[in-house]
């Protein structure tokens, strides 16, 4: 089993950008913040992307608030150079820019306008995920090309939505590039023209379903749509092809639940299946303690030989607490031994639980050193 070394990972110059995933409520994304100033204040120029729409990385990085544009942190110690943006993904606002990017003015117009393009890209499923690649590639875009950043650090949505963004670009693209998008356009000749029955028909029932003008406003915006198809695809392919590099770095974080490690596990598997290169996990939110001299067995001993003795009902109960915490530590840290040593070729550390949640840049250096040490 290796020790999962992520001082050297976010010193490596090589090292571009790091995408964390894991499933929810296991500290994911104060594991990306803390990385991310801990880079910054190591000499990295780092930039912060969230997806997660909880906004807790602003508040971590005592931020009032978040968008889609790179926001300097206040407060980070650049003695060595560094410094740290952070941004969280408005899935919206990234549409809208990719329209208006690669459309001309009119069509950028009429698509922007359109009722379908409005749910399209407010809150149709996987939209969310698709634009966190289109963001992803701007950023290392405008990195490469500005050198405003050398890190970019991702932090992904909660549970295995986490890695929908490497399905949603295919996603998307067959739903824009699909069969039936494109019939709704066919014209009634060559080899539409044998099916020009059964489409009018399909048509004459959405009519009824959907009603006249949901179909036309659908119409109308694969019509303006059309020039931007290609885009779409290449663009999602190019960012994949990004996250398969070896500047790319994937930690995948966990806790010692045997829920958020069966996640842990999935991550693992599909990260390798997809080639993406696996740094390694983090088992974050371990239960320890520093009393391990006394047992829980022998806590609680005691606590009964009080309580039947009628003696310090206060001592008893801090007793019967410590017997908790403990049966907690054991249980911790067989998890975790048990997850390690069944992936032994995946490098982990182990991050303690803090007695506190961490909500500004002291808490976030602390769970830095938790995490480097």
């Amino acid at each position: 089993m290796t020790a999962l070394d992520l001082d050297a990972l976010i010193d490596d110059p090589t090292t571009r950008i790091v995408v964390t995933c894991g499933s929810g409520g296991v500290g994911k994304t104060t594991t990306a913040a803390a990385l991310g100033l801990r880079a910054a204040e190591r000499g990295r120029k780092v930039v912060v992307l969230t997806i997660d729409p909880a906004r807790r990385l602003a508040q971590s990085l005592g931020l009032t608030e978040l968008d889609n544009t790179p926001r300097a942190v206040v407060g980070v110690d650049e003695d060595n150079g560094g410094r740290l943006d952070a941004m969280m993904l408005d899935m919206k606002r990234t549409f809208d820019e990719v329209v208006l990017a690669h459309a001309t003015p009119e069509k950028a117009e009429q698509i922007l306008a359109n009722p379908f393009y409005l749910a399209l890209s407010s809150s149709f499923a996987g939209t969310q995920e698709y634009m966190a690649m289109e963001k992803l590639g701007q950023l290392h875009k405008q990195a490469e090309a500005s050198g405003d950043w050398d890190l970019i650090i991702v932090d992904t949505p909660p549970s295995r939505s986490a890695l929908d963004f490497l399905d949603a670009p295919e996603r998307l693209a067959s739903l824009l590039e699909g069969r039936f998008l494109r019939l709704l356009l066919a014209p009634a000749k060559g080899p539409f023209r044998l099916m020009s029955t059964a489409v009018n028909m399909a048509m004459s029932v959405m009519n009824k379903v959907l009603g006249a003008q949901v179909l036309t406003d659908v119409q109308t915006f694969v019509a303006a749509f059309d020039t931007l198809f290609g885009g779409f695809r290449k663009r999602a392919d190019k960012t994949v092809a990004l996250l398969r590099e070896p500047q790319t770095a994937f930690l995948v974080v966990a806790a010692p639940q045997n829920d958020a490690l069966r996640e842990a596990s999935y991550f693992t598997e599909r990260l390798r299946a997809e080639n993406m290169p696996l740094a390694g996990v983090v088992l974050n939110r371990v239960t320890n303690s520093d009393a391990t001299d006394l047992s829980a067995e022998r806590s609680m001993a005691a606590a009964e030989k009080l309580e039947e003795a009628d003696k310090s009902p206060l001592t008893a109960a801090l007793l019967r607490l410590h017997a908790d915490k403990m049966q907690q530590v054991v249980a911790d840290h067989k998890r975790a031994d048990r997850f390690k040593r069944g992936h032994r070729s995946i490098p982990t550390v182990e991050v303690p639980a803090l007695a506190d949640d961490v909500h500004d840049l002291s808490g976030l250096r602390q769970i830095g050193q938790l995490l480097t040490g």
